[in-house]
């Protein structure tokens, strides 16, 4: 894997060759002849070919456009792949757009319609391919490890363990030292807080002294590694040194920076390893074998990622669209029964103990969020009856899974105050967290509730390791299929 200038360098020269190359494709007269023919939307644009002066002017002009557009791909740092892909699109799509406002604009630079959409869309597939192989490292090349945790103690277990290059840790200045008043110590053995009363009664002064030193001598064996700062400064650091490994070595995999620190390895494509130990707490690689485990930040692949995006995109577009009229009646009915808001928010766990807010249309009166479920007794308005027995109270999730932070089919998002009861039960609820919370999944479709977390966790579980879009689609029509036949028992009610 190619890092720092030379990345750059490569990313640069291969930049322009692709550009240069596409172009040349899509103005020869075989290419223009072949799509004229057998893609009805190329009849309509002029096949003109482009040559001498003009051909020259017009390289060096897609050249300075799209090249220039694609300036972010050439910063060498960490991405997911797909986030690799769809940047390298987005910018060859502006620089497209822009090639088309200057010749908008000033004719004598326009290119001809037809060989600037051949280009474009040649360079939407041969340039996104171009930076994520460059990004790809050998198997055989040894990667770049960092370390971060909140026990200095740990971190120093963690280490021998490890089979690659560690470039340092991160960790807080204040854990792992403590003075003989039990306060926190900094750098230096300096004190955090001043007090200075004695960690016993029974201990003297120098006893206590021989403790630290004998702490600070325990942490020392940290060797020549360095220590790259603290927990907040991990995406600087992952972007800053081109880490491919974080290992995590936390006190406890419950704590919040633990989880942040496996997002921040997912947003930029960093792989992550945890001890054997904390392999409840998390989603594991199938088949993971030795003192440190892989993390399974991505249980999916790529092309799976992307198709499922797609499916939800257009699930999504097609029920707001088809169902608009009857939200539109909803809202009204909602209004007319009772004062209030049209819809109901609540914020629910997401990816990594993130949350994000479920809107839903309004089925108690106002004022009852606090009410528990179970216990909602007369607060259900009689329209609201109606839409939570028909499920179209759920109608507006749909734009929420539009805008990316629900899926249609997975793990059913649990409200947040509900994941400490749950995971109280279960404790490897938060495997769920790896994936993105849908409006239903497998375990809805068996008719498992969190009144049984396990059950519920295991089909969840169990769809995470069968996703396919063949599998979504068949839990949709089942859904789909439950939705109607209580729909029928409420028209008959």
């Amino acid at each position: 894997m190619l890092t720092g200038w030379r990345y750059r360098v490569v990313g640069f020269v291969g930049t322009v060759s692709l550009v240069a190359g596409a172009l040349l494709v899509a103005n020869h007269p075989l290419s223009q002849t072949l799509f004229t023919t057998h893609v009805p939307l190329f009849d309509r644009l002029e096949p003109t070919v482009l040559e001498g002066a003009s051909l020259y002017w017009a390289l060096a002009l897609t050249v300075a456009f799209v090249a220039g557009a694609a300036l972010p791909l050439y910063r060498p740092q960490p991405r997911r792949i797909l986030d690799t892909v769809f940047l390298a699109q987005k910018r060859v799509v502006l620089g497209g757009l822009g090639l088309a406002t200057l010749g908008y604009f000033k004719w004598s630079h326009r290119l001809p319609r037809q060989t600037l959409v051949m280009t474009v869309g040649l360079l939407a597939i041969v340039l996104p391919a171009w930076f994520v192989r460059i990004r790809r490292r050998p198997s055989d090349e040894p990667g770049r490890t960092l370390i971060v945790g909140d026990d200095r103690s740990r971190i120093e277990r963690v280490a021998p363990a490890i089979d690659a290059p560690v470039i340092g840790y991160l960790c807080p200045t204040t854990v792992g030292v403590r003075d003989w008043g039990g306060e926190p110590v900094g750098d230096g053995g300096v004190p955090v807080g001043g007090s200075r009363e004695r960690e016993s009664p029974g201990a003297t002064v120098d006893d206590d002294l021989a403790r630290i030193e004998g702490e600070i001598d325990e942490l020392g064996r940290l060797g020549a590694m360095p220590r790259l700062g603290g927990l907040s400064r991990l995406e600087d650091a992952l972007l800053e040194y081109d880490v491919d490994t974080v290992v995590l070595a936390f006190a406890r995999p419950d704590r919040a920076e633990f989880f942040g620190a496996l997002d921040a390895c997912h947003d930029h494509g960093v792989s992550a390893k945890v001890h054997r130990e904390y392999a409840d707490s998390v989603l594991v690689a199938e088949g993971a074998v030795g003192d440190l485990v892989d993390v399974d930040l991505e249980p999916w692949d790529p092309l799976d990622h992307l198709s499922k995006r797609l499916f939800d995109v257009a699930f999504a577009a097609v029920g707001l669209t088809v169902f608009a009229p009857v939200m539109l009646a909803i809202a009204v009915a909602i209004k007319l029964e009772s004062p209030g808001p049209v819809f109901y928010t609540q914020h629910r766990t997401a990816g990594f103990g993130e949350t994000f807010p479920v809107y839903k249309f309004r089925s108690m009166l106002p004022d009852s969020e606090d009410v528990t479920p179970g216990e909602e007794g007369d607060r259900v308005t009689r329209v609201g009856r109606v839409l939570r027995d028909t499920h179209l109270d759920e109608l507006p999730q749909l734009w929420s899974i539009l805008v990316g932070e629900m899926s249609v089919v997975g793990p059913r998002a649990a409200w947040v105050e509900e994941e400490v009861l749950l995971e109280e039960n279960a404790p490897a609820w938060r495997k769920r967290w790896f994936v993105k919370p849908g409006l239903t999944g497998l375990a809805q479709v068996n008719g498992a509730e969190s009144t049984d977390p396990n059950l519920k966790l295991r089909y969840d579980l169990e769809y995470i390791r069968k996703q396919s879009f063949w599998f979504d689609l068949r839990i949709v029509l089942r859904q789909v299929w439950m939705v109607l036949v209580d729909a029928a028992e409420t028209l008959r009610g």
